[in-house]
This record gives C-alpha cells, structure tokens and sequence, in this order.
C-alpha cells in the first residue's frame, strides 16, 4: 500500500532554514524560512528527497509497526504505574503525588504539525488560499467549489442554472479563484494582469473545464479598467472585460495580480467571472470582494485602495 503525502509546507531538502511548499505530487518554486521543526525519523514527513517517504506492504514492515507501537503503549504504562507507586511510598507527601493523567494527556504541539503553518482560518464563511497566504470572506448567496476541475482556491455563487448554449445545467452566475500566477519572471503586476485577462475570459465563457462551450464562445470584448490598486497590503493592478458571447447575456470577467506576502512572495491572481444579467451579482460586489482580501491572520490590514472606483 502506498501513502501519498497532501499539499503543504516541507524542509527544502537543498536550502537549510528553509521550507518548499510541495503540492501533492512535486515540489514547487514556493519557498519561505523555516515556520517550525517538523518531526524527523522512519515515521517523519520530509526526508531528503521526498515529503514522506513510501510505504510498502509485507509482513516483515507490518511485524516492525506492530513492534513498535506495543513497546510505546507499553513504555507509557511503565511510566504511569512507576508514578503511582513513588506517591504512595511511605516518605512521599500525598499533597504532593504526581499527576500520572498528565503524560498520557501530553499532545503534540500544533506549532510542529507540518499543517500548522499560516494559521488556521479556513471557517465556513471564509475562502482561504493557504499557499498564497490569502483569505477572502464568503458573501450572501455564495459558497466555496469542492469540484476537482476548478483551479486553485474557488468560491460560487450557490444556485446553478441550465447554460444557454447547453452541454451543463451547472452553470454559475458569478466565480472568484485565487491562483499562483507562472512566468512572472521580470513581470510588473501590470504586465501580468493584461496577460492573465484574456485567460480569465476564456476559462470563464469560451470553453469550460472539459471543452464544451456553454456560452457559445466569446463574440467581443471591451476593456473597462486597467488600474494600479491595493490589495491585503501589496501594490497590484487590475484589469477588467465586458465580454459578448454567442448564447447568453455575456459576462464581466476580472484579472487582479498583487505579490503574495508569504513565502517567495509569488504572484497572486484573483480571477473573476460575473454574468451580465439582473440575476447575477452585482458589478460593484466584484469591487467589494476584492477589497475583502486579507492576508491570513490579519483580519484589519490591507484590502483594494480607493482608487478603485464603482463598475
């Protein structure tokens, strides 16, 4: 049997001080300084090469674990019952007994969990890109994506409708995903946001995740705003369409690129897709939204500066 190990912060096996986030299958270019001592040994996470080594089934790796976990429980036991006899020796202080419950309650400390690093705030009203170092609060009517096809961290609006072009009765009325952008050697949050937008349109109505084309494709565009903002802190820049397709009202889309204020501070999009119509969310909710990113743990700082004006 195999384990693979989940997403997450890891010792860069070639940079001492510092950790490589790996990504479920490989390590990535993200990098920051060592957040907390993650445990080491046969059982560990993050030896050299790999987050966490594989593990093979046979029953001479199976007798080992077995092996091991009796002598821990028994190690334990050792322990408490030695405690309980010290305190009712003769010379002993009953006022002064050991506590033997508290070895057994002793648990791990969530500072050296690999999961422990940036804090937790993924609550159900609150979409968080954990990489990124990004939270974004989830309004009215919405919801965070559990589907496998969206990409990066996801939030929907909660009711779907039939596409007007067919092929899906899941289409949504508005989307926001936060990403990692790539190749931004050398690139300006400017450059990448009037890059990033035309792929923004085409994820959101040229042709959805597995090809069909719900909308029937992107007719025209119209660029709206192309701005420097804030945003949770960072300087960015925002780019944004009116696009025309074949079935349908059409739609807004929104490119928004800041440096992420974690790790190797990478490029952070947020991308976003509202319908063109009286039931979709509102133009200005899309100003709203961006203006509610934060960093992770920072509940007052930063968010989208005034120069961001109504849509």
């Amino acid at each position: 049997m195999s384990m693979t190990t989940p997403a997450g912060w890891f010792p860069d096996p070639n940079t001492p001080g510092t950790e490589r986030w790996w990504d479920g299958t490989a390590w990535t270019a993200h990098t920051r300084p060592v957040q907390a001592q993650v445990p080491a040994g046969p059982a560990g996470f993050g030896p050299p090469t790999v987050p966490m080594a594989q593990a093979t089934s046979g029953s001479g790796g199976r007798g080992r674990l077995l092996a091991l976990v009796a002598a821990g429980v028994f190690l334990v036991g050792a322990v408490a019952v030695g405690a309980v006899l010290l305190g009712k020796g003769d010379d002993a202080d009953p006022g002064a007994a050991p506590n033997v419950s508290e070895p057994a309650a002793t648990t791990a400390d969530p500072k050296n969990s690999r999961s422990a690093t940036p804090p937790a705030t993924d609550d159900s009203g609150s979409l968080t890109d954990q990489l990124n170092g990004i939270t974004i609060p989830v309004p009215e009517g919405w919801e965070k994506s559990d589907s496998s096809l969206d990409e990066g961290a996801t939030m929907v609006t909660d009711e779907t409708y039939d596409c007007p072009a067919g092929g899906s009765p899941l289409c949504r009325r508005g989307r926001v995903s936060s990403i990692t952008a790539s190749r931004t050697e050398g690139k300006s949050p400017a450059a990448l946001a009037e890059q990033d937008i035309a792929t923004a349109a085409d994820k959101a109505y040229e042709e959805d995740a597995v090809g069909t084309r719900i909308y029937g494709g992107i007719r025209s565009h119209t660029v709206l705003k192309s701005q420097s903002v804030a945003v949770a802190g960072r300087a960015g820049h925002l780019v944004r369409w009116r696009v025309v397709t074949g079935a349908g009202p059409g739609g807004y889309v929104q490119s928004l690129v800041f440096p992420s204020s974690v790790g190797s501070e990478s490029m952070v999009i947020v991308r976003f897709a509202f319908d063109a119509s009286p039931e979709a969310p509102k133009l200005a909710d899309m100003d709203k939204i961006a203006a509610s990113i934060r960093p992770i743990g920072d509940a007052t700082s930063g968010g989208v500066g005034s120069s961001i004006g109504p849509g």
